[in-house]
């Protein structure tokens, strides 16, 4: 059972979905378990645990009864943080699939011996971050 994974809120589903299936396929080796446009919901799992699910905001906030109150992007607020081999080459792969840089690959020191990053959003606006150490 899972007990705990990330479930991101987007606004536009179906970008979202092309590009999370193309991102976690070239990150992580993996597809997703189902991709339900009608249901605007995806979700896919590694070794059978959870690692990401996509759920449309607009429908959330139908099931929660704030469909009246104003959109809030909450930009910022939560982020994906992938581990890879090579931060230059994953940039440029999430790039080709839609993402737009924040912060191009950068050694970082400060935060921690040989780690190096990159920061970019993916269709929806949603902060990622690529990290290599």
């Amino acid at each position: 059972m899972d007990t705990l994974y990330p479930r991101l809120l987007v606004d536009d589903f179906d970008a979202c979905a092309r590009f999370y299936t193309a991102a976690l396929r070239e990150l992580l080796g993996i597809e997703p378990v189902k991709v339900l446009p009608a249901a605007s919901y995806a979700n896919w799992d590694l070794n059978g645990e959870a690692v990401l699910s996509l759920f449309s905001r607009a429908a959330i906030a139908t099931v929660t009864g704030t469909t009246a109150q104003p959109a809030t992007s909450g930009q910022d607020r939560s982020m994906l943080v992938f581990k890879v081999d090579n931060v230059d080459a994953a940039t440029k792969a999430l790039e080709s699939f839609g993402a737009t840089v924040a912060a191009p690959p950068a050694d970082r020191p400060e935060w921690g011996p040989n780690l190096r990053s990159s920061h970019l959003r993916d269709p929806d606006g949603n902060l990622l971050e690529l990290q290599s150490y």
